[in-house]
């Protein structure tokens, strides 16, 4: 039966549709109002959130927030930073003293249906391995029979090495510390042979806090599923939305070979599907409640994903780290934008 039989007008129907579409939630409404987005992060983790000793904090997940800064409020400088360890960060997010946890959290089961919270994109796909000394003579997990392996408690890292270790028939122990710090300090102190978390995390470490990053190895299990990405409160759908196509406005960038590098000459271009992104064609902006300009202002203050990669973890970081699974879905890899339209 169509709606005007109905006697409902069709036109009231969309425009009230339209008008609800751009209604902010109380998170976009507070950071509107305090002109600022408050950000969890890590206490420092290489190429992720790590604060240099100017006081400036960098990294994938910082980038991250500051995308989410350019978009909603025009200036990717508008971000507190909040350090928060593992055990922190949930509580923070749960009770508003932040806004977006971006903190190389997993995305998992219970966190997204226990705890209040909904991850809004996965910015980086990781998983578990170990560091090893080389002096050791170490080439696989299988190796470490009686070993004493150094674990952050609280984690996904903890459940998953436990787990590994009983599949594979390992007599090893963990040795759990309670923060990130403490755990890492204490296996390059010698208190245990070996350091389990994200490899990525693994690769960090051994290039910065080792005194010969030579003398350590990653071995080549990976034993994990580990999707990272930001996290917001449940209940505040509009934000959500607004950080999850941030995520996929730098993918969908990228893909079109649009970046901070060229951009000047990608809004003088007749292009149409890079007009469309750039908000020149079509207003992509007004579902979310932001300006037709977001994905510009997002790619010349911070940049599309590839080129956020390049700095903080691959070919233009110390890290140096391949793409890999975190290439686009075009070369190989997973990652994957729905259509920005």
């Amino acid at each position: 039966m169509g709606l005007w039989k109905l006697g409902f007008p069709v036109a009231a129907l969309v425009l009230a549709l339209c008008v609800e579409g751009v209604q902010a939630g109380p998170v976009l409404d507070a950071i509107k109002s305090r002109g600022e987005v408050r950000c969890g992060v890590s206490s420092g983790v290489a190429g992720f959130s790590a604060l240099d000793g100017a006081g400036r904090w960098s990294g994938l997940d910082v980038d991250t927030c500051r995308a989410v800064a350019a978009a909603v409020l025009g200036d990717a400088n508008k971000v507190s930073y909040t350090p928060l360890s593992s055990q922190q960060r949930f509580a923070a997010l749960q009770a508003n003293q932040i806004d977006i946890l971006s903190r190389n959290t997993t995305w998992t089961l219970t966190r997204d249906a226990g705890l209040g919270l909904s991850f809004a994109a996965i910015t980086y796909f990781d998983g578990q391995g170990l560091l090893v000394p080389k002096k050791f003579g170490v080439k696989s997990a299988k190796e470490l029979k009686g070993a004493e392996i150094c674990v952050q408690s609280g984690t996904t890292n903890e459940k998953n090495l436990s787990t590994f270790l009983g599949v594979n028939g390992i007599k090893a122990k963990a040795i759990v510390y309670d923060n990130f710090e403490a755990a890492y300090k204490a296996f390059f102190s010698g208190r245990c042979q070996a350091f389990s978390t994200d490899v990525s995390a693994l690769i960090g470490l051994k290039n910065k806090q080792a005194l010969k990053p030579d003398d350590y190895v990653v071995l080549p299990e990976v034993f994990s599923k580990e999707p990272l990405g930001p996290a917001v409160q449940r209940g505040d759908e509009d934000f959500l939305a607004i950080v999850r196509w941030t995520v996929f406005a730098m993918l969908e960038a990228e893909e079109l070979g649009i970046g901070k590098a060229n951009l000047q000459e990608a809004l003088k271009s007749t292009n149409p599907a890079w007009k469309r992104l750039l908000g020149q064609s079509e207003d992509l902006g007004a579902p979310l409640g932001l300006k037709k300009d977001w994905v510009a202002q997002i790619l010349a203050q911070v940049g599309n994903y590839g080129e956020v990669f390049d700095r903080n973890l691959g070919a233009g970081s110390p890290l140096e780290l391949k793409r890999g699974p975190n290439a686009l879905w075009t070369q190989g890899g997973l990652m994957y934008a729905p259509p920005l339209r």
